[in-house]
């Protein structure tokens, strides 16, 4: 083929996507569109892992540091730029590397964009001054399905399924039909690792955040004030709770490591839904041999 396929790696986050993803560029030449949707967001660092200044000069990332905190980025923003960076780093004859575990953005850029109306932002400014609870009560009667998968504490989604069913009478779900075949060719792997182990590197990457100063970066977020998106993200809005002194650090860090391990837990719901997936465990399966399967899937589009 004369262009290359696209390889997507996920998974749960604290699996190990980004190392994995840094070997593979070297060993393939190729270059990373992160699919993590807070990434987009300058000085959202600690919190969101992002990689290092100096990972990125050998090998070019793209869709990080892209927009303020106090900016919008939608699933179509990101679309619309990981095409871009796809025809760019296929210019340059290497391979793109999708990495992030935004399950919604990877699906939408692999099958396009769901048909559901644009925003209206009077409606959602009212949206959100209902409690969690309140609109949790609400999208329940118009989709139970949809309430369970998302869950309480996703306000974000929940303001989104609400506006949407007062503006068409219809559930969100409704509107969810993506393509039958992928907008590219490409290789799909979910990295995971047993649960004890897993576990066990969200706790320790939470401790690793707090020292390396995820507290002050929350504080630099929270000074900019309004209703952002940025404060939704793991780990700034339960830092947030301890700055306002609702909650203590050790309570602050063990609600960021409870929520995080529930997080991990949708991620692996969202990707059992994608048969064009191999499930890769990282418990089980060495990166060296992650590397050669790749390899070998690759000659087949050769």
């Amino acid at each position: 083929m004369s262009e290359k396929p696209l390889i997507v790696i996920t998974g749960p986050t604290a699996t190990g996507k980004t190392d994995f993803s840094i070997k593979l560029a070297r060993e393939i030449g190729g270059e990373v569109i992160s699919a993590d949707s807070m990434q987009v967001y300058r000085g959202l660092d600690i919190g969101t892992d992002k990689v290092s200044p100096e990972i990125r000069r050998e090998i070019p990332h793209y869709l990080i540091d892209v927009v303020e905190p106090t900016e919008k980025f939608s699933v179509a923003d990101f679309v619309r730029e990981a095409d871009r960076a796809i025809e760019e780093i296929r210019k340059k004859g290497k391979y793109p590397i999708v990495v992030g575990g935004t399950g919604f953005y990877i699906k939408a850029l692999l099958y396009g964009l769901p048909q559901t109306p644009p925003s209206d932002e009077k409606l959602r400014e009212g949206l959100k001054e209902l409690s969690n609870e309140e609109l949790y009560r609400e999208v329940k009667k118009i989709s139970p399905e949809y309430a369970e998968k998302v869950g309480i504490s996703d306000r974000k989604r929940l303001i989104r399924a609400l506006e949407v069913y007062r503006l068409t009478g219809k559930p969100i779900t409704e509107f969810k039909v993506w393509r039958e075949e992928p907008r590219y060719p490409f290789l799909g792997y979910f990295l995971y690792r047993n649960r004890s182990e897993l576990y066990r590197r969200i706790e320790d990457r939470v401790e690793s955040q707090v020292r390396r100063g995820l507290v002050e970066e929350a504080r630099r977020i929270l000074a900019l004030g309004g209703d952002l998106t940025a404060l939704q993200a793991l780990g700034y809005k339960e830092m947030a709770g301890y700055l306002r002194g609702e909650v203590g650090l050790e309570e602050a860090k063990k609600l960021l490591k409870r929520r995080t391990k529930e997080f991990a837990k949708r991620q692996f719901t969202w990707f059992r839904k994608e048969p064009r997936f191999k499930w890769v465990n990282l418990s089980e399966v060495s990166q060296e041999e992650l590397l050669r399967m790749i390899k070998e899937e690759l000659k087949k589009f050769e």
